[in-house]
């Protein structure tokens, strides 16, 4: 149970803290590697690192904000949900937040009450061509003035 996992071929962070069921923690959470969530945290959730795992079973239930890299939620987060890497809502899943993530996998009756927010590593792209020529050609103008 706490020793490292593969995942698609990639390890993922081996599970460093338990919060079992029937535990509630108010206050922040802030963690390592992995969190393993069986009870309640009422308050937020940050994770150090580009490896760190939630994982959010049926009974978890987290009462605020959460950012972390990679998660499997098959719980409730009553708050935004922040994956930077992978996040996996399972067919237990409740969400009434806004969720932002890089890579989802969704399985049928996992449940969103917020909107899905996908966060692209692209550069934003600048203005078309068109405008950038009629930029110059403003700028030109103004200057000889």
């Amino acid at each position: 149970m706490f020793g490292s996992e593969k995942r698609n071929g990639k390890a993922v962070a081996a599970i460093s803290t338990l919060i079992a069921d029937g535990t509630t923690i108010r206050g922040d959470v802030r963690f390592v590697g992995g969190l393993h969530l069986e009870g309640v945290i009422d308050g937020s959730i940050a994770a150090d690192g580009a490896d760190s795992v939630l994982t959010l079973t049926g009974n978890g239930r987290v009462n605020g904000e959460v950012r972390v890299s990679n998660a499997v939620v098959n719980g409730t987060v009553n708050g935004d949900l922040f994956v930077s890497e992978r996040l996996e809502l399972v067919g237990g899943a409740r969400i009434e937040g806004n969720v932002h993530y890089k890579i989802l996998e969704m399985a049928a009756g996992a449940q969103v009450n917020g909107k899905m927010l996908y966060q692209s590593d692209a550069p934003r792209r600048l203005a078309a061509p068109e405008t950038d020529a009629a930029a110059i050609a403003v700028d030109a103008i103004t200057a000889e003035a």
